[in-house]
């Protein structure tokens, strides 16, 4: 009988590097964070159960507490975005560089520089200061209705984008986020929205 030939299988280690970009924002940043207070009411609602009431009742709207419910402020106080959006990002502009996007969820993350005081989301930090915007948006029944942003515009941030480097190189990393920020962007109203074509916001410069 013929004798079954051993394979060796080699696994590389990862080669995990660290590379820091400045980015300057083109367009204006919309951050819309699922605030406490409407976190708060869900959990009240789902705790009551059959004795919820069937009718709401409306109350009057707090534009402020609104717009700083859609903050996402940091235990050190300063305002972030979620640092996922920056890997979201790079990850979907992969379809315009004709990078496997499976590849890319797997070789390229982003540090944060905090995380959120309410609920540990990471956050990167943002350098600007928030406007309260109050715009016009439609709801999922086709109402118009009124919602404050916090918005940003100047802004900036510094990322510390982790890689594989076995798997992209260091211009690699650059190009893919130069494409995210032109082509993808981040927060509310982004061109590469899953709700809409965005109206171009989110949108950023490597400098």
């Amino acid at each position: 009988m013929a004798k079954a030939t051993a394979t060796a299988l080699v696994i590389t280690p990862p080669d995990i590097r660290t590379i820091q970009f400045k980015i300057q924002g083109s367009a204006p940043l919309v951050i819309n964070r699922f605030s406490a207070k409407a976190r708060d009411a869900m959990i009240a609602t789902q705790e009551a159960g059959s004795q919820a009431k069937s009718k709401k009742v409306r109350e009057p709207k707090d534009f402020d507490a609104l717009y700083n419910g859609a903050r996402h402020i940091s235990n050190e106080g300063w305002d972030g975005v979620h640092a996922a959006a920056f890997r979201n990002a790079c990850i979907s502009a992969c379809r315009a560089a004709g990078f496997v996007m499976t590849r890319a969820k797997l070789c390229i993350f982003i540090e944060p520089d905090g995380f959120d005081a309410d609920d540990l989301t990471p956050l990167v930090r943002i350098y600007g200061e928030p406007q309260n915007v109050i715009s016009p948006c439609r709801n999922a029944s086709g109402v118009i209705d009124l919602r404050p942003r916090p918005t940003y515009f100047p802004w900036s941030a510094q990322l510390r984008v982790k890689f594989d480097a076995g798997i992209m190189s260091e211009t690699d990393v650059a190009n893919l986020l130069a494409r995210a920020g032109m082509q993808v962007g981040i927060g509310e109203g982004r061109p590469d929205s899953k709700e809409s074509n965005g109206i171009g916001n989110g949108l950023f410069d490597l400098v």
